[in-house]
């Protein structure tokens, strides 16, 4: 899906997320796998298939963090293509609002309302995979340990809309 800008969502939030500070990205591919391959202007990403995406976000989900395991990374910031409303500034609020080590767990909020970017810590990824499962993500861990979340107000820098949501269902 391309922006009204022209660039394709997926290079809208690769350079979001490179704007905002962060400096290693994955992406986890779905539907259009073979399209943002052979299209996208990327840069140095690691390009992850999912090939169960007809069941959610949720298994993207599982995806990238079973890759992650993989690294020596103590944190993972989570980011939606289909929310171009967020910029680098609310990426690098997050991270400037993060502690460092395995149990950061933020959420950036519009309103006082939970939206992306998410930080996830370590720590909670096994329980964040088991928990992710349809296109539910990482909300039920995020609900389950919400005394643990640490909200990051970005309501004046930013808008969570996802354009796969139509407006009256985010209300």
């Amino acid at each position: 899906m391309r922006h009204e800008d022209g660039h394709l969502l997926v290079e809208r939030a690769v350079a979001t997320l490179r704007d905002g500070g962060c400096t290693r990205i994955w992406v986890v591919l779905g539907a259009e796998s073979a399209r943002v391959r052979a299209e996208a202007s990327l840069g140095d990403v690691t390009l992850l298939d999912n090939p169960a995406w007809k069941s959610g976000m949720g298994s993207s989900l599982r995806v990238g963090l079973a890759a992650l395991a993989e690294t020596d990374a103590e944190a993972v910031m989570v980011l939606l293509v289909d929310t171009p409303g967020i910029g680098p500034d609310a990426v690098a609020r997050l991270l400037d609002a993060a502690p460092s080590g395995p149990g950061a767990l933020l959420t950036a909020t519009y309103k006082g309302k939970r939206g992306h970017p998410v930080i996830l810590g370590r720590g909670h990824w096994p329980g964040v995979t088991t928990l992710a499962t349809a296109d539910v993500g990482a909300r039920a861990y995020l609900v389950a340990h919400a005394d643990q979340v640490q909200g990051v107000p970005c309501e004046d820098i930013a808008d969570d809309t996802d354009l796969d949501v139509p407006a009256e269902a985010e209300e």
